[in-house]
């Protein structure tokens, strides 16, 4: 049977993008259509995937390579007609064994396609090559450690020295005693974003799982707050009319805002609260962070977000002027903006404002960037990396 015009489409957009299209017949249970590449993929052709749906009992149908690929859909047109609609559509990973022997790791999407009453008729996907997505990962890991060791040994003598300074310098003068003392608090500071952002495990973790990409704006605010209340202060939180999800990368954005709560601890009194709050506003979101310190003097408004600048007050305040310069950073590849203003009576606000995006859409960056959120990630990488170096 000649396919349709839109299975027709959908097999020549499926291999424009290199990957094998399929097609399966719900009745039947047989493929109507396999890409040829799947032959250079597995090097198994169509016959060999009828052979293994239409007679389990053949000699390589229940254990055949070919299990994993055609096994559940039975049981997974059963889950539609009992009423879950999550069966619809799954992706799945998995490797499957080349004809040759070695290993070939793969993503399986599919969807299921029913007709007017609501029937199933057919199964379409894709079957696509995680070789180069893994390979680019293990690269990603690999580069991580070599990051973390170089850094990591530097610092290690650095607070090795440090410590002996403090030791053996007892009858410094404190002037001599804080500046020690401020060395390793930077150090310990710098180690701690290795263990967040470098570290094996944590590397480990992020490729073991797809990253988020949309997060309830409120729940940022609410985090900031705990920040604000575990350092034994107190925080208000006020948001208006937030939308229930942003499109964004949670992880950067939460790095945003503790950067933000940092500052603020810094520079408040004691006994003065953080404000947190968050509107809608010029087609986008705004998340306010404000303190009831001194402000920010008129000449720094810009200043104190370049690359190891620190306001003209910031004194003996510990710091190397890394936060803001990486908090605007974050903000900007998410297309927003961060800016800062003194507010009345006293006191800095500052402000990030992110442009909404339809959840539909993946894009979260202005211009350039990659389709989806691992674009975001590796941008968000390079500006540790960049902050570091």
């Amino acid at each position: 049977m000649p396919p349709s015009a839109s299975a027709e489409s959908f097999r020549v957009i499926a291999e424009i993008a290199g990957d094998v299209a399929w097609i399966v017949d719900c009745g039947s249970g047989l493929p109507t259509y396999i890409s040829p590449a799947v032959e250079t993929l597995l090097g198994y052709g169509v016959e060999t995937f009828q052979r293994q749906l239409a007679d389990p009992a053949a000699s390589d149908g229940p254990d055949g390579p070919l299990r994993a690929l055609c096994a559940g859909l039975p049981e997974r047109l059963a889950r539609l007609a009992a009423g879950d609609l999550s069966r619809l559509r799954l992706v799945r990973q998995f490797d499957v064994a080349h004809r040759d022997g070695p290993l070939v790791p793969l993503e399986v999407i599919s969807s299921v396609q029913v007709d007017q009453a609501g029937r199933p008729t057919q199964l379409v996907g894709i079957l696509r090559d995680l070789s180069a997505r893994r390979e680019h990962e293990a690269g990603q890991r690999r580069f991580a450690s070599m990051l973390n060791h170089e850094f990591r040994t530097p610092l290690s003598s650095i607070d090795g020295a440090v410590q002996r300074l403090e030791v053996t310098g007892v009858n410094a003068d404190q002037p001599t005693r804080d500046r020690y003392r401020r060395i390793a608090t930077a150090v310990e500071r710098l180690i701690g974003m290795l263990d967040e952002y470098l570290s094996p495990d944590r590397i480990e973790h992020i490729g073991a799982r797809r990253p988020d990409d949309r997060i309830d704006p409120r729940q940022l605010l609410d985090e900031a707050a705990l920040l604000v209340r575990a350092a034994g202060r107190l925080a208000s939180v006020t948001a208006a009319d937030l939308p229930a999800a942003l499109r964004c990368q949670p992880q950067g954005l939460r790095l945003v805002l503790k950067v933000l709560v940092d500052n603020a601890l810094q520079y408040a009194p004691a006994d003065a609260p953080i404000a947190l709050s968050g509107q809608c506003v010029d087609g986008g979101i705004e998340l306010l962070v404000r303190d009831h310190g001194e402000g920010v003097p008129a000449a720094d408004t810009e200043a104190i977000f370049a690359k190891s600048r620190r306001g003209s007050n910031a004194g003996a305040r510990s710091g190397a002027g890394l936060g803001l310069y990486m908090a605007r950073s974050v903000v900007e590849i998410h297309g927003g903006a961060l800016s800062v203003r003194n507010a009345l009576p006293q006191g800095a606000e500052f402000r990030v404002w992110l442009p909404l995006r339809e959840l539909a859409g993946k894009n979260v960056a202005s211009g350039g960037n990659r389709s989806d959120n691992s674009g975001n990630n590796h941008r968000l990488a390079q500006v540790v990396k960049n902050t570091l170096g």
